[in-house]
């Protein structure tokens, strides 16, 4: 059962309740098909096992097998049935059970539902979101553990959301489900089961804005989606030695929230970018170029970007703690652009 809290805020009580990252992303996914019967999901095994990581459980049952559908594995077709079914009025979530599957289907993705509006001359639009994990979970292999945000933000058109919290989650959600525009939506199985404080009521999170989690004034440490816990590591561990670092959690990567990062800089003078990604033509690598191009008067020290290993992820455990990126590195890192 989730635990509920009650404060004040501007006068108004607001209920918060704690709950799982897996029920933020149901609540938000039926909220709006209560809301809105144009509104169906599909995917494998969304239905009758209630999701593979239960992120639709109960859907089934209030909803029915009209608008909570169970497909073929056939990515490249089930993502064409619903980028045709927004022709027609729908507004369809479909959940890959992993984006590494989404590569079945991404001529549909991106030959379809990105460039839907601009082929037809406005006739059409494309509200869709293309929702599931991202990134590495474990000892899941090479083949299983990419991240392909910047693969998909590489693309006009597309939008690409990366929550790393339940709070953020349903608010981003509910929002990408309301877009008039394609929406990629990325998630990580090791999120799942991560709890935290969500409001009782109705409440978006509008894309494109980035937020600062942790107030800091020595450097600023950008990241998105579950590895950013390792900068929160990093920076409570500097904090004892007198560091202070601000943390921006980006949560959409496009459209991205430059002004943001600019800000900060601006006031830290120092910039490291920490990203769960191949460091080739990434997006911690398209911020080091906009700082760069737009702040570089502020520099005290150069960006410092933390990326994977420029391999495929090994299945080997040691192996892959030595691959991710990790706190003790982003320490290194803060303290070399600190101390140049």
């Amino acid at each position: 059962m989730p635990i509920i809290l009650t404060f004040a805020f501007r006068n108004k009580v607001i209920k918060m309740k704690t709950i799982q990252f897996r029920e933020a992303i149901a609540e938000a996914m039926s909220e709006e098909m209560r809301r809105d019967e144009s509104i169906y999901l599909m995917g494998e095994e969304v239905a009758e096992y209630n999701g593979a990581y239960k992120a639709s459980k109960g859907m089934l049952d209030e909803f029915g097998p009209k608008r909570v559908i169970d497909t073929p594995i056939a990515e490249l077709g089930f993502a064409g049935i619903a980028i045709g079914s927004t022709m027609t009025g729908n507004r369809p979530i479909v959940e890959y059970m992993t984006f590494n599957f989404s590569l079945v289907g991404i001529d549909q993705i991106i030959n379809n539902a990105a460039k839907i509006r601009q082929m037809s001359g406005g006739q059409f639009k494309c509200p869709i979101v293309f929702r599931g994990p991202t990134a590495s979970a474990g000892q899941l292999a090479a083949t299983h553990s990419q991240a392909f945000e910047s693969w998909f933000a590489n693309t006009p058109g597309l939008k690409v959301v990366v929550p790393s919290n339940p709070y953020d989650a349903k608010g981003l959600l509910k929002s990408a489900i309301r877009d008039d525009d394609p929406v990629i939506f990325m998630e990580s199985e090791q999120m799942y089961g991560d709890k935290g404080e969500v409001p009782e009521g109705e409440y978006t999170i509008p894309l494109g804005v980035a937020e600062v989690k942790r107030e800091g004034k020595d450097v600023t440490i950008v990241s998105f989606g579950k590895i950013i816990k390792e900068a929160y590591k990093a920076a409570e561990e500097l904090e004892k030695e007198g560091i202070s670092c601000e943390i921006i959690d980006l949560r959409t990567v496009r459209p991205l929230d430059k002004e943001t990062i600019l800000t900060s800089v601006k006031k830290t003078n120092r910039l490291v970018v920490l990203e769960e990604a191949w460091p080739f033509g990434n997006v911690s690598t398209e911020i080091t170029y906009i700082i760069q191009a737009e702040a570089f008067d502020y520099l005290d020290a150069p960006i410092i970007k933390i990326n994977t290993a420029d391999t495929p992820a090994p299945y080997s455990s040691v192996l892959f703690e030595e691959w991710l990126p990790n706190s003790n590195e982003v320490i290194k890192a803060v303290k070399k652009v600190l101390y140049k």
